[in-house]
């Protein structure tokens, strides 16, 4: 692996080790609407992206405008993305949400490159790919539960938060390609980010008037809020983008396997939720997956 490619992992793993926050970060704002978390977070997060790289968004736009199907599909999927993740960790809890949305999506990765990029599948990939999985699956099928019983997840509740999960690990590995094309034809990374969540911001942030009434009933809304939009959106992001300039999509979603391991020991630190054995089996899966594509000659 090259040094590029090697820093470029690591920005990727340093983003999902971000990014495992913001499920318990939205615990703490529990009277505020996922959807009001989600589109504040990814909205006011993606207006930072645009404007950190306006010079480098000026300079490619034309050319990115000549793009509108890729341009459209990336943008899209990142407004979508905040509010279907959100939602599943609300309710499906922590955990399983962010396993469901994060550990499926090098799955969709995988098939966008392998339809549209005609890329082959190499057998490390593979097994590495299938270890992160079972650990995913045991993980999510372990007996987690959270200790506030009266916000624990229902019957009814898991299911829904599970399909959503699956809706954003669809949308997340979609814009992560998108960003990736822009990226392979020569577009700076922060032209590429910056005009994606620049537009997707103005999808994401006007739904606040619908999702957000109570934004501003407790302080410590705002503080969860701008924590999200401010860390795990904007900075996560940008640790993101400049990994994808030196590895693959799907190489890139499949290291934020390491995300879902973040998210459940902060989960079971902090706010309770229970980690069965089952659970610390698939954690280590993971690891042994993560261990495995880092020997990876990144592309």
């Amino acid at each position: 692996m090259s040094i590029q490619a090697y820093l470029g992992s690591i920005a990727v793993l340093g983003a999902a080790l971000i990014w495992g926050t913001t499920g318990t970060a939205a615990a703490y704002a529990p009277n505020l609407s996922p959807l009001a978390i989600g589109a504040f977070a990814m909205g006011f997060g993606g207006i930072l992206q645009a404007l950190i790289a306006k010079r480098s968004i000026q300079k490619y736009w034309r050319n990115i405008l000549q793009q509108r199907s890729l341009l459209s599909a990336g943008v899209l999927s990142v407004a979508i993305y905040p509010l279907a993740f959100y939602s599943s960790m609300y309710y499906a809890g922590v955990t399983i949400g962010t396993v469901i949305s994060i550990g499926t999506a090098p799955i969709f990765s995988a098939l966008l490159e392998r339809f549209f990029n005609h890329q082959s599948l190499s057998l490390r990939w593979v097994i590495s790919f299938i270890l992160g999985i079972l650990g995913v699956v045991l993980l999510t099928f372990s007996d987690n539960h959270a200790s506030n019983t009266a916000d624990a997840v229902t019957a009814l509740n898991k299911p829904l938060g599970i399909i959503l999960g699956l809706v954003a690990a669809a949308t997340y590995s979609t814009y992560s390609w998108a960003a990736k094309q822009f990226i392979n034809q020569g577009f700076d990374a922060k032209a590429a980010m910056g005009s994606i969540f620049g537009l997707a911001a103005f999808i994401l942030i006007p739904s606040l008037f619908w999702t957000a009434q109570n934004l501003l009933d407790e302080a410590r809304h705002l503080y969860v809020v701008t924590y999200m939009a401010a860390i795990p959106m904007f900075l996560g992001y940008l640790l993101f983008g400049y990994g994808l300039k030196t590895v693959s999509a799907s190489y890139a979603t499949t290291l934020t396997l390491f995300e879902p391991v973040v998210a459940a020991l902060f989960a079971a630190l902090l706010i309770g939720e229970k980690i069965a054995i089952l659970g610390w089996i698939g954690i280590v899966m993971i690891f042994a997956c993560l261990l495995i594509l880092s020997l990876k000659k990144a592309s």
